[in-house]
Formats: C-alpha cells, sequence, structure tokens
C-alpha cells in the first residue's frame, strides 16, 4: 500500500521511509505542507499519510483540513507530534486527524498504527461497493441488467423537463416481445430468461449514445429517446425491430425465433406529460399487436 511521508527534517525522514520500506509500504515522501497536500489531492494520491504536525508552509493540521475538504477519496491521517497536552490532541482531533503518534516512537507501534488505517480503509471500500450494488439492485432490472421501470419513469420525468424548455422533441417506444409466453410454456422459463437477456443485448446494441432502455415489465420495454423526431424515431424502432429479429435466439440445441412489436409516440404529438406519452405508445404498440406483429405502429 501506498503511504505518504511528509517530514521536513531530512534524518527523521529518512529514517522513517526506511522503516517504512521494511514493513512492506511503497513510500511517497514531501518535505513540507504544501507539497504533501498536492500529493494527497492527486487522482492517484496515497491513502494512507503520516503529517509531522510541525512543517513549513504548511503544517500537518492544515494540510488534513484541507484534504478533508478537497480530496475525493478518504485519506487516512497519523500526525507525528512531541506535542502531548490535553488541547494539542483535542486540536488534532477537531482538525479530523484520524490518529496520531507522540516522538520517540517505535516501530512496532507505528507498525500498528498503520495496520488499524488500512481495516478503516478497507471497510470504507467494503461499504462503498455494498452502496453501489445496492443502488444498482435499486435501479436496474437483475435478469437483463437494464433499467428498471421506475428509474425509467424518473429519466423520462427528467427529459420532459428539457423538452419543455429546449422545444426539442422526445419521443418513447412500448416495445413487447411476440408470443412470449409460448416460449415459456414449450420450452421452460430458463430459455424465456435468456430470451430476454439475448433481445435485450440486442436493443442496447443499436440505441443510440443517449438513448435509455427499461425492461418495463415482463416481456415488455420503454425505450426513450431524447431529442429524436417522429422520422428518427421510426428509424431508431426499426433498427431495434431488425436486431431482434435478426437471428434466432440460441437456446441449449434449440433455435428460436423471436420478434418484437413496438408502438411509437412523440411529444409533438402528444405533449401533455408523462402518462398520456407513455399511453399512446402502449396504444399504439396494442395496434402492432392486432395489425400482425413483429412491426412497428405510431
Amino acid at each position: 500500500m501506498k503511504v505518504l511521508i511528509a517530514e521536513d527534517e531530512l534524518v527523521s525522514r529518512r529514517l522513517l521511509q526506511s522503516m517504512l520500506v521494511r514493513l512492506g509500504y511503497e513510500v511517497v515522501v514531501a518535505s513540507d505542507g504544501v507539497e504533501a497536500q498536492s500529493i494527497l489531492l492527486a487522482p492517484d494520491g496515497p491513502r494512507l499519510a503520516i503529517l509531522d504536525w510541525m512543517m513549513p508552509r504548511a503544517d500537518g493540521l492544515a494540510v488534513c483540513r484541507a484534504i478533508r475538504q478537497q480530496a475525493r477519496a478518504y485519506v487516512y491521517v497519523i500526525v507525528l507530534t512531541s506535542k502531548d497536552r490535553k488541547e494539542d490532541l483535542v486540536a488534532a482531533f477537531d482538525a479530523e486527524v484520524d490518529d496520531f503518534i507522540t516522538k520517540p516512537y517505535e516501530s512496532a507501534e507505528l507498525r500498528a498504527r498503520l495496520r488499524s488505517g488500512e481495516r478503516v480503509l478497507h471497510l470504507e471500500a467494503t461499504l462503498l461497493e455494498t452502496q453501489s450494488m445496492l443502488q444498482h439492485q435499486a435501479t436496474h432490472d437483475s435478469l437483463t441488467g437494464l433499467w428498471n421501470r421506475g428509474m425509467i419513469h424518473e429519466q423520462l420525468a427528467m427529459e420532459l423537463k428539457r423538452t419543455a424548455r429546449s422545444g426539442e422533441p422526445l419521443a418513447v417506444i412500448m416495445a413487447d416481445l411476440d408470443h412470449f409466453k409460448q416460449i415459456n410454456d414449450r420450452h421452460g422459463h430458463a430459455a424465456g430468461d435468456e430470451v430476454l437477456r439475448e433481445a435485450s443485448a440486442r436493443m442496447r446494441g443499436v440505441l443510440r449514445d443517449h438513448d435509455s432502455i427499461s425492461r418495463y415489465g415482463g416481456e415488455e420495454f420503454l425505450v426513450l429517446l431524447p431529442r429524436a423526431s417522429a422520422q428518427v424515431a421510426l428509424a431508431v424502432a426499426e433498427r431495434i425491430r431488425a436486431a431482434v429479429a435478426s437471428t434466432p435466439v440460441s437456446v441449449g440445441d434449440e433455435s428460436l425465433p423471436v420478434t418484437l412489436s413496438m408502438g411509437l409516440a412523440t411529444t409533438i404529438d402528444h405533449p401533455a406529460g408523462l402518462e398520456p406519452l407513455i399511453a399512446a405508445a402502449d396504444a399504439a404498440l396494442y395496434r402492432a399487436k392486432a395489425a400482425g406483429r413483429n412491426r412497428i405502429e405510431a
């Protein structure tokens, strides 16, 4: 693990550096507080720092305050000090220092405090990973990896506000896999899941960079097309339809033909808001089903 040493006294700095190298750390050194702050605020800066309290240009507490305000990732800060008055320790903790070592110190004590810092950083990384996973689960469909219904509604509401300000058109596509119940009934739900995953990947693969797609429910999908006129939206819808129908989906030893029916609506024809726009796309989808499936109705 990378550790920053900020110490202006050359002999002390080299002694500490040698000690840390023996303990297996990658060491970065700074000779004053401003240099230490610059290193710690760099994108790849160390996450562990040992700062001397008294340094030129900026002392250890000033550096700690600065990185607490500006650093994107948490830095565990240990301050080296000869101060041992209660008011000094209170000042250090007020500056959000994590730990301190009183000079002179021993190698065993330093190692124990660094290990404590590593445990804190590992715990933080675990918590952030868990938070990210829970956030993903709350906004994405677990089977297909697409946005879920709540997330696409939130995004659509934002795009409708932007459209109202800019006057640019917005289109939505309601899409439904044809005869999907037959796939589940004849080949089993595992085959149906594979068809959903593959169809989702094909649809996502032909969208524009700023388009969005969600699994709206069951075998139904909602596609959001910002800045798309009816003509542009029809072209995107045709790419989606063709991509899904292009080749059968391989499930085990079987090849299952898959097609998609779609209904399209734009804010040009339905400017009233989220629910009317989705309702119009849904009505167009039913017309596509009634007209023979594997087609687009606008």
